[in-house]
């Protein structure tokens, strides 16, 4: 059973599930729209995942019918307080915490795992995009809506969706603010796999299980690996850069664990050494 965390906030419930955290949106009579008070505990949260090595990956999820309907326009700094004025009293000495909560910037070295149910739009979507593996319930419904407002994606959508789907795709996206449903969305690539309702968070676990078996120190260069923008590099120069992420990995203790596991036949047990 999962154990909740001293950093949980109101709105925003975070737990640990052996190697796994769990992060759950938790203000579902507003569409689990973000305040201060739930990006406090997303902040917190990332940060924990990056600085706890018995943390190996987290689940990013919502309580309720609908995962998030993007930032809460009728919060302001003089919404909640409590809570609310210790976010406001963080920004201080961290300005963009809010970017660190929406994982626009200073993403967790770890694997992060999304599941959605319901709909999922505006911050919604765009906090999607700085997730590595997704899974949708059947029903869920997707979409960078802000141009709809006369508002523009801040979160990085404009910057980060033409990477992870085609361009055109992209385009339409976020040029016509229209709904994506979970089928379109696994056919675009914007997510990984979809599942019946109310299934999302189980299929979650399930794969984030897997990358728990997995060497902690192998998980977290891969994931560096994936993320660094490479693009604009010759093949052999991004290869390099691949190779000084690999040398370490290659030369731990896990790295002979694994070989002699497999040579034994027996599964690895991994030390993050």
């Amino acid at each position: 059973m999962p154990t909740e965390l001293a950093i949980s906030t109101k709105t925003c419930l975070v737990e640990q599930e052996g190697n796994v955290l769990i992060v759950t949106l938790n203000r579902p009579e507003a569409k689990n729209a973000f305040n201060p008070e739930m990006l406090l505990g997303l902040y917190k949260a990332w940060r924990l995942l990056d600085e706890d090595d018995n943390l190996h990956c987290a689940i990013l999820t919502a309580n309720g019918d609908t995962f998030c309907a993007g930032m809460d326009l009728k919060v302001g700094p003089d919404g909640d307080q409590g809570t609310t004025q210790e976010f406001m009293d963080l920004m201080g000495t961290v300005p963009n915490i809010h970017w660190q909560a929406l994982l626009r910037e200073n993403r967790p070295c770890k694997p992060l795992l999304l599941a959605v149910e319901g709909y999922a739009l505006a911050g919604g979507t765009e906090i999607l995009q700085g997730t590595d593996i997704r899974v949708a319930a059947e029903d869920a419904i997707f979409g960078v809506t802000e141009v709809a407002r006369g508002l523009y994606p801040m979160s990085g959508s404009t910057i980060r969706l033409r990477k992870q789907i085609p361009y055109c795709l992209a385009a339409e996206i976020l040029l016509l603010g229209e709904h994506v449903t979970a089928q379109q969305a696994l056919e675009f690539g914007l997510i990984n796999r979809v599942v019946p309702k109310g299934e999302t968070l189980v299929e979650a676990k399930k794969l984030a299980a897997k990358i728990c078996a997995n060497g902690p120190l192998a998980v977290k260069a891969v994931v560096r690996s994936l993320r660094e923008h490479t693009e604009h590099l010759a093949e052999d120069d991004a290869m390099q850069k691949s190779d000084i992420l690999a040398g370490p990995v290659f030369g731990s203790k896990d790295a002979k664990e694994g070989m002699r596991a497999f040579k034994e036949k027996r599964p690895a047990v991994f030390t993050g050494e």
